[in-house]
């Protein structure tokens, strides 16, 4: 096979990947990327996308299924809903299929050559490339590694057969009639939410004193309401063991038992994808499992750049496409660095959750002088109108000039309102600023604007 010269060479068609290699394609650099898998990563084939898709089939079928119970407060009502499961996991992966083909055809657009294949390095400036016809050199200018990160698994639960990772629940042929959710983050509760709302009994088991770890107790206290309502099992303090013929072997309180358990979903975390592509053969600085950079996404090697998931947390698609679109336009020779004042987080549970910037906690701790107040969906017009009044809006700012220092939600449908809460930080808001904000009435955007004015001491509706 022919060898290749470019200026970039992208490893990893992931969020990140695919997306430096568009920018730098349209900024007309000669860009090569690689990937042995499916454009689009982990996100668009087995994360983030075909996960919502299943939580929003979930959440249609267990609509059903509360009208069929005469549970809903709107009066409505339904014969005993079914679900044909293959079909559903059909058209999630025409989903997939549909965004995948978008994304081949944004790279060639931007003149991107797209190579099929598992790369390793031979050096900091060159690769060999293992496809299906034979091997190929690559020598670059530039190299970013794109490379993302994998579920982590456990030595007494090694994947397989009843033991599934994320991926492995998302092509799942039929609902499971029971399942053991190891790991109370936010990919277990996701998932694990979705199966019992398509009927399965689960369980989920966590080893530390409360699931939802990186949110604080606040916003979890809805969600975990929400869990009990659908008959989800939460053990915490729980160490999960092997496997029995009835399930997974659990350490509780000092007392071993089995949890009933068709399938066992491991979600303990993730970790970068650092192995099998020859990086020791670079002299890459690590922070911990990551590849270290600096405030342009540098590592220790000149020419070798790394974003997403093998760069550091937050592990976030979005995190990864910002990284990806600033290093092309850096290797463009414009002026950059990563300057974001806030990325933001959401936990698609039931309700959801979002965060940006600092919690009242966070904000003391660095040593801020904070003020913070919420506002209940309680009192949302629009909540109310969709039988949904769990949960509120917070605001945190800085007491002395009333500066946001972050905004946090838990509810239905609030990872829509993130992108406006990101913006108001991004652009350095305060108080005053989102109280003069006109918000269009009936929303739940409106409790943003109550909450701001509740913090200033003049809420309108509490």
């Amino acid at each position: 096979m022919r060898d290749i010269t470019c200026k970039v060479l992208v490893i990893g068609a992931g969020p990140g990947g695919y997306v430096c290699a568009i920018r730098a394609g349209q900024l007309g650099l000669d860009t090569v990327i690689v990937d042995g898998a499916p454009l689009g990563g982990t996100c668009l084939n087995v994360g983030c996308i075909p996960s919502k898709a299943l939580i929003h089939a979930a959440d249609e079928f267990h609509k059903l299924d509360e009208a069929a119970a005469g549970s809903t407060p709107f009066g409505l009502s339904a014969s005993a809903p079914k679900i044909d499961f293959p079909k559903t996991i059909a058209w999630k992966d025409g989903i997939v299929e549909r965004l995948n083909l978008g994304v081949g055809g944004l790279l060639k657009k931007a003149g991107v050559k797209s190579i099929r294949g598992w790369a390793t390095f031979v050096d900091g400036k060159t690769v060999e490339v293992a496809t299906d016809t034979g091997t190929q050199t690559i020598r670059a200018e530039n190299i970013v590694i794109a490379t993302g990160s994998e579920p982590v698994e456990l030595p007494d639960l090694p994947f397989g057969d009843r033991v599934i990772s994320s991926t492995g629940a998302l092509a799942l042929k039929e609902v499971p009639a029971s399942m053991a959710v190891v790991g109370g983050g936010y990919i277990g509760l996701e998932l694990g939410t979705a199966f019992a709302k398509l009927g399965c009994r689960v369980t989920v088991v966590e080893a530390a004193d409360r699931v939802l770890p990186l949110y604080d107790a606040e916003l979890v206290r809805p969600v975990l309401a929400r869990l009990e309502e659908l008959g989800v099992t939460v053990l915490t303090g729980a160490k999960a063991g092997g496997l029995d013929k009835k399930g997974l072997k659990i350490d509780h309180g000092g007392k071993s038992k089995t949890v009933p358990a068709d399938k066992v979903l491991v979600t303990v975390g993730r970790r970068p994808k650092t192995e099998g592509y020859g990086l020791e053969e670079l002299d890459l600085d690590r922070a911990g499992r990551f590849v270290r950079i600096d405030d342009r996404c540098r590592t220790s090697m000149r020419g070798v750049y790394a974003i997403g998931d093998v760069s550091g947390e937050p592990m976030l698609a979005h995190r990864a496409m910002a990284q990806g679109e600033m290093v092309a336009e850096i290797l463009a020779g414009e002026r950059r660095s990563w300057d974001k004042v806030a990325i933001p987080a959401i936990c698609f549970t039931d309700p959801e959750i979002v965060t940006v910037g600092l919690s009242p906690a966070e904000a003391e701790a660095e040593g801020h002088r904070a003020v913070s107040k919420l506002f209940p969906f309680q009192a949302n017009g629009r909540a109310m109108t969709t039988a949904r009044e769990d949960g509120f809006v917070r605001v945190v700012a800085r007491e002395d000039n009333h500066l946001l220092l972050g905004v946090q939600a838990v509810g239905a449908h609030v990872s829509e309102m993130a992108a406006g809460f990101a913006l108001a930080l991004e652009m350095g808001a305060r108080l005053e600023d989102v109280a003069g904000t006109i918000h269009a009435h009936p929303t739940h955007g409106e409790a943003f604007h109550e909450a701001s004015l509740r913090t200033l001491g003049h809420a309108l509706h509490i």
